[in-house]
């Protein structure tokens, strides 16, 4: 199997460019996505080929890149990238640099990741570390890697981090704990890299119209298999209250695009916001932590879920 899949590139504008206007295209724009099989990382990648910028979309599986360079839109080059495969994203890293050339990167977006839910008092070490395989350790090793091709194309960072890692939900800890390293990361490396003008902006969503809902019921549905019998007779009335707010929650949620945008913005404005909470629930929760009392946060969260 081929690790990189050449697309040939398309030069119809995409429908959701609209949400900002076109930009020119004389200067090389090139950026690596991870996680771009679906939901947030497919939406950045149209989006972003439809304004012109070539994109090497990171996937699993073949049938991923084949759906996303289907409608017409811009240049998309899907590359076979698993997070957690050094050698691959070597590899991977190496293929986009020959065919970049001087040029480099113009900007990586860090959005591959994964969550999953349960009592911390129970969940399998192995499920946790993985969250954090892919979460920070696949990113750093992503961003360390193509640090040079970013050197070289002046290029910038864009982490994909959650709402999550500042208010982190009840059997969320393994997830939002992933997400609030990404703020201490993103914060160090701002900095960091400032001397030579890098910039570095964490996205900050809420509940985004994914796939991830279908997958968090699924999850919901299937907690207890494997558990110990005690976790499901201590934690079952709880557990219930989540299982009918995931099922509330698409309801509300925002489309894929809006964050798209915002990693748009990160990407070419003239002065990148630091932090970019998407979504209501998002921006009214990095107010909430600054201003109430953990004990009354705590309640009100449990009000809100029921628990």
């Amino acid at each position: 199997m081929e690790l990189v899949i050449q697309y040939s590139g398309r030069s119809h504008a995409l429908n959701a460019s609209k949400i900002m206007p076109e930009t020119s295209t004389e200067v090389p724009r090139n950026v690596l996505i991870t996680g771009a099989s679906t939901g947030i990382g497919a939406a950045c990648a149209r989006i972003l080929a439809g304004r012109g910028w070539r994109v090497f979309a990171g996937v699993r599986k073949i049938s991923d890149g084949e759906a996303l360079v289907a409608a017409p839109q811009g240049q998309i080059i899907p590359v076979i990238l698993d997070v957690t495969n050094r050698e691959q994203i070597k590899t991977v890293v190496q293929e986009i640099s020959t065919q970049c050339g001087p040029a480099g990167l113009q900007g990586v977006v860090n959005n591959a990741g994964i969550a999953l839910a349960g009592p911390l008092e129970f969940m399998p070490m192995e499920a946790f570390e993985r969250q954090f395989e892919i979460n920070v350790l696949g990113l750093v090793a992503v961003t360390q890697a193509a640090m040079p091709l970013i050197r070289a194309g002046h290029g910038r960072i864009v982490l994909m981090g959650s709402n999550s890692g500042f208010m982190c939900e009840p059997f969320l800890a393994g997830y939002g704990a992933t997400k609030h390293a990404l703020e201490a990361i993103a914060d160090s490396l701002r900095i960091e890299l400032r001397p030579w003008g890098i910039e570095v902006a964490l996205i900050e969503p809420g509940a985004i119209k994914t796939p991830i809902w279908s997958k968090s019921r699924e999850a919901a549905e299937n907690l207890f298999v494997g558990m110990p019998p005690e976790c499901e007779k201590l934690y079952a009335a709880p557990i219930t209250a989540l299982r009918k707010m995931v099922e509330k929650v698409p309801s509300m949620a925002i489309p894929p695009e809006r964050v798209a945008k915002a990693v748009t913005h990160a990407l070419e404005s003239r002065r990148p916001r630091t932090r970019y909470p998407v979504g209501l629930d998002s921006i009214v929760g990095s107010l909430l932590v600054r201003i109430v009392p953990d004990r009354l946060l705590d309640w009100v969260i449990r009000k809100v879920m029921g628990i």
